[in-house]
């Protein structure tokens, strides 16, 4: 396990949720309150961007302030890298390859094991000198990929550095998937998963839940990042819904579940789920609740919800954990639902 901080990733510790500020660092009070926000969504470990000394600077500001273990993201300097170490950093995000001297890297090196900082070794494709020539078939690109994480990996280790986190990341699914079951294949280090970058919150979501869904049903990945233009608050909650998706996660609120409806329906399934979603969304319970078009599947389906509501035709059946208790009127479906919540 590698200690971020207060966090442990890897080995038997959970999925780690991470994300990333999106306002300048040097505007510290909208960085504080950006981690805030991220903290307060579900989100464990906050990365910043330090591309200037200033960066640095303000960052020895935030970190104290900090409610979070924070990871200072470093591009091609090793003096921003060694500033952030010294300012607090609980992990620097480091891509090698854009540090050309050894002695550079060296110095980086000594800096995280002086101040007990974990490091994570990115290499992104777009990075792999190699494809900028000319283009190259998928296979040699992943196998670029991982020589290139072998010789980061044997350089670290040679310096007596194990504190690692490793990720390998593209924009495209099917090679961020095949490079990381290369690299949890070949190496003992905990994994971080991302697409590099997965387009606006709505168009990230399905990439995202194919890459990171599929590695993790693996028993691949240590910590997670869902990359999307915009509010990082969406990428936590993206992140979450694909950790619950496969168990990973434990909820802290409601479930809403909901029949995609057909021509059974006899009543507006997506008008009633929409109120339902509006009444119980500030519950702090983990519950279940289920919402069916009719009373042909829905019972069995609704079977392991706590509460389910099979609707007819001016009425609704109202099921606790797959026993019917009550039947009300279209009126009084959700007054009826939150009573019975009461109750769980």
């Amino acid at each position: 396990m590698v200690k971020v901080g207060s966090v442990g990733i890897g080995s038997a510790a959970p999925i780690v949720i991470q994300s990333m500020t999106k306002v300048p660092t040097t505007d510290i009070a909208r960085c504080l309150r950006q981690i805030r926000q991220l903290v307060e969504a579900g989100c464990e470990l906050v990365r910043i961007a330090v591309p200037r000394r200033a960066d640095t600077a303000a960052f020895a500001k935030i970190v104290p302030k900090a409610n979070v273990p924070l990871i200072a993201d470093v591009h091609f300097s090793p003096d921003r890298a060694i500033e952030a170490i010294k300012a607090g950093a609980a992990k620097i995000r480091l891509n090698p390859g854009n540090i050309r001297n050894r002695k550079d890297i060296f110095r980086i090196i000594d800096a995280a094991k002086m101040h007990e900082t974990a490091i994570r070794i990115g290499v992104n494709e777009a990075s792999i000198r190699d494809l900028k020539a000319a283009p190259v078939p998928t296979a040699k690109r992943i196998a670029l990929m991982l020589k290139e994480m072998k010789g980061y990996v044997r350089l670290f280790e040679a310096r007596g550095f194990t504190q690692l986190v490793l990720s390998a990341k593209s924009s495209d699914a099917a090679r961020t998937i095949e490079i990381n079951r290369r690299i949890s294949q070949t190496f003992d280090y905990p994994i971080h998963l991302g697409l590099t970058h997965a387009g606006l919150p709505e168009d990230a979501r399905v990439p995202s839940a194919v890459t990171l869904g599929a590695l993790l049903a693996d028993g691949i990945g240590d910590t997670i990042r869902v990359s999307a233009a915009g509010n990082p608050v969406e990428e936590v909650k993206i992140a979450k819904q694909i950790l619950l998706s496969l168990g990973l996660h434990e909820r802290s609120g409601p479930e809403l579940i909901v029949c995609p409806t057909c021509g059974r329906t006899e009543i507006d399934v997506i008008k009633l789920a929409r109120r339902i979603q509006k009444a119980i969304c500030r519950l702090d319970k983990p519950v279940r609740v289920a919402v069916m078009g009719c009373v042909v599947n829905g019972p069995g389906e609704a079977a392991d919800a706590e509460l389910a509501i099979c609707a007819a035709k001016n009425k609704a059946f109202i099921y606790r954990r797959g026993r019917k208790v009550s039947t009300v009127p279209e009126e009084r479906i959700i007054p009826a639902l939150m009573e019975e919540l009461q109750g769980i």
